[in-house]
C-alpha cells in the first residue's frame, strides 16, 4: 500500500492507494493522532512532499517501519486535479510518486539539518551587516562623504565618523556610531560562526577529504555534508553538477540541440560556494598553480574569466562526487595521470 501524507502544521491528509491505483482510504488526522495511526499500519510506502517538516516526518515515519519518499513540489503540481485543497494535494502525492520515472529527494539526517542551521544562520548575519554598511555609505554619501564598498572600508567610515573637525551633524554621528556597534557586534557573531564551521569541517572525514581539493574551504565542505544528498543517488558527477544548476539550459527541439546559460536550477548555496572558489582560483595568486598546458590555462586565454569560473565549477562539482563515492582525497591531474 501506498499512503499519500499532506502535511500542515495541526491538520494531516491521508490519501492510501493500492500499488494499482485501487483507493483504500482518505483521513483527515489531527497532529497528535497522526503518528498513532501511522504507528497501527501494516508496512506501507509513505510519500510527502519534501516541504517544511518533512525530513523530520519521513525520520518518525522510517523509525515506525515504513518506507518514506519525497518528492519536490513542482513534480506534484502537474498532478493536481482542478480544484486545490489538501485531499487533492495528497491524492496528487500518490499519483505522481506511482510513476516509474519520478525522482525522489533523500531525507536528511538531524545532524545534516543542524549543520544547515549553522550555515543559513551564519548567510543572515552577512546579509544583515552588508545592509548596515550599506546604510552607513548611503548616510556618509547624503552628507558629501563617497565611500568604496566593501567590508573592509568599514575602517574608513569610522574614522570620518569619529574625526573631532568632521562637518556631520551631532545627531548623524550619533546614529552612526550605533550602526557602528550593530556592526562590530555582528561581525563578532559571524566570527564565531566561523569557528564552529572550521571546528565541524575538521571532525568530519568528508569534509576533512573535501578540502583537499583546491578552491574547497570548510566553509564549502560543510555546504556539501549539510545540503547534498549521499552521493550514490547520482548516476555519475555530471548529474551532481546537474543537480547544482552548473549545467547548460536546454532548449532543443525538432533533433537541434540548443545550450544555453547554466540553469541555476539546483542547489544555490553550493553553487554559490563553488563559483567562489574557482574565481580564488582565477585570481593573480591562484593562477600561479595552473600549468600552462592544461585545460584551464587554455581557456583563460580565450573565454572571459566568469565563464571559465562556471566551467571550473561544473569540473569541481564532478570531482567531489568522484571523491566521495571511491572515498579518495583529491589529486593533481599529474598525479592522477602517473598513478
Amino acid at each position: 500500500m501506498m499512503i499519500g501524507v499532506d502535511l500542515a502544521k495541526a491538520v494531516f491528509q491521508l490519501h492510501a492507494a493500492s500499488m494499482t491505483g485501487q483507493l483504500r482510504f482518505c483521513k483527515k488526522l489531527s497532529r497528535q493522532s497522526f503518528l498513532k495511526f501511522m504507528a497501527e499500519q501494516p508496512r506501507a510506502v509513505v510519500v510527502m512532499e519534501a516541504c517544511g517538516s518533512a525530513h523530520y516526518w519521513a525520520r518518525e515515519m522510517t523509525s515506525l517501519g515504513h518506507e518514506v519518499k519525497l518528492i519536490a513540489p513542482q513534480y506534484v503540481k502537474p498532478f493536481v486535479k482542478r480544484q486545490k485543497n489538501d485531499a487533492a494535494d495528497a491524492e496528487a502525492i500518490v499519483i505522481a510518486a506511482q510513476r516509474p520515472e519520478m525522482r525522489f529527494v533523500e531525507p536528511k539526517s538531524a545532524e545534516q539539518q543542524g549543520r544547515a542551521m549553522l550555515f543559513r544562520a551564519r548567510t543572515r548575519l552577512v546579509q544583515q551587516r552588508t545592509e548596515l554598511v550599506n546604510m552607513l555609505r548611503a548616510f556618509l554619501y547624503e552628507l558629501g562623504h563617497v565611500v568604496p564598498q566593501g567590508i573592509n572600508n568599514v575602517s574608513r567610515i569610522a574614522a570620518i565618523i569619529t574625526e573631532p573637525n568632521s562637518d556631520l551633524p551631532e545627531i548623524a554621528r550619533i546614529e552612526c556610531r550605533d550602526l557602528l556597534e550593530q556592526i562590530e557586534a555582528m561581525t563578532v557573531r559571524i566570527a564565531t560562526s566561523d569557528r564552529r564551521i572550521k571546528d565541524l569541517a575538521g571532525q568530519a572525514d568528508m569534509a576533512r577529504r573535501l578540502q583537499t581539493m583546491p578552491g574547497v574551504g570548510p566553509m564549502t565542505a560543510l555546504a556539501v555534508e549539510a545540503f547534498a544528498p549521499p552521493m550514490e543517488s547520482f548516476k555519475c558527477g555530471r548529474d551532481f553538477a546537474a543537480w547544482l544548476g552548473l549545467v547548460p539550459k536546454q532548449h532543443s527541439s525538432g533533433g537541434k540541440t540548443r545550450h544555453g546559460r547554466v540553469s541555476k536550477a539546483g542547489q544555490s548555496d553550493i553553487r554559490q560556494l563553488l563559483i567562489m572558489g574557482a574565481m580564488s582560483r582565477l585570481n593573480w595568486m591562484g593562477r600561479k598553480s595552473i600549468s600552462e598546458t592544461s585545460w584551464l590555462a587554455r581557456m583563460l586565454a580565450r573565454k572571459p574569466r566568469m565563464l571559465v569560473a562556471i566551467a571550473l565549477a561544473n569540473k569541481m562539482a564532478r570531482m567531489i562526487w568522484a571523491m566521495l563515492t571511491k572515498q579518495e582525497d583529491y589529486r593533481t591531474p599529474a598525479t592522477a595521470i602517473a598513478a
